[in-house]
């Protein structure tokens, strides 16, 4: 009786997560549907947009129409290069917090977490300024620091929580044994949290890559990520809704293949030190 039971509820579990999950993805998938459909079919009921013809015209139209191939490399620059300059800054920060505590760090902590409840809206005039000024605006090297900085908080927080769980008499030993700071940190610390350090940098490089706000206001053409591209489908004159969509496909989907391929490292990372 027992057995059934928890049969059951497994069963139920299982329903209860394809459901959400179907939902979740349920989006995605429109968007995609509608980028293979005509301009004047994409506005349809559901039921008469998927028995529309299907079609590839769209992507053909957005790649004629922009620079794809420059705006994926923006966002694989500003995603990647972001999450490398925090990981240089945020590795020996977590270090110092995690194994080296002083009075002020929980402080020092939940300070730099606060500062991601700070409106984006409210900093724009000034960091805009400052990018004038700096020769920044519209560039590559400015919205990469942009991004590292809001981003900042969470890869040190996650680094903390990561370095945390790794027994301090390790880095001791390699101190007894002559290792220096530099060592110790890169080749003692770094490879037993590589499964924190891993997911830290996947979850960076997403946030990154969706960042549309900063990207938007501090980048015009030379700099314009995939977010700029998705937006220029967006006209006074209306939405064009399949060629958004086609455009919204080609620029999530590296970042969903991605996601897809290294779930197992993210969900390992995410659980890191979660069972002693």
């Amino acid at each position: 009786m027992a057995r059934a039971v928890t049969t059951q509820r497994k069963t139920i579990n299982t329903a209860v997560a394809w459901a959400i999950g179907l939902l979740i993805f349920f989006p995605i998938l429109w968007i995609i549907i509608l980028s293979f459909k005509a301009e004047g079919d994409a506005i349809k009921t559901p039921i008469e947009v998927l028995s529309s013809a299907w079609t590839l015209e769209n992507y053909g139209v957005v790649q004629e129409r922009s620079d794809y191939a420059k705006h994926f490399m923006n966002s694989v620059i500003f995603a990647f290069g972001s999450t490398l300059l925090g990981l240089a800054i945020a590795i020996p920060a977590a270090w110092s917090m995690a194994f080296v505590p002083s009075k002020r760090t929980k402080d020092i902590l939940l300070w730099m977490l606060s500062t991601k409840m700070l409106p984006a809206v409210g900093v724009l005039y000034p960091i805009y300024l400052l990018f004038i000024k700096l020769g920044w605006l519209d560039s590559r090297i400015g919205m990469v620091i942009v991004l590292m900085l809001i981003n900042l908080p969470i890869i040190v927080w996650m680094l903390y929580t990561y370095f945390r769980e790794i027994p301090g008499e390790i880095l001791e030993a390699a101190r007894m044994d002559g290792a220096s700071l530099r060592e110790e940190i890169l080749f003692v610390l770094t490879p037993m949290a590589i499964p924190g350090i891993a997911s830290t940098v996947l979850l960076n490089v997403i946030l990154a890559w969706n960042e549309a706000f900063w990207t938007l206001n501090l980048t015009a053409a030379s700099a314009a990520p995939l977010t700029a591209f998705i937006a220029s489908y967006s006209s006074p004159e209306g939405l064009f809704y399949a060629k958004l969509s086609a455009a919204s496909t080609m620029a999530i989907a590296p970042i969903l293949i991605m996601g897809w391929f290294s779930q197992k490292q993210l969900v390992r990372g995410l659980t890191f030190g979660a069972v002693k």
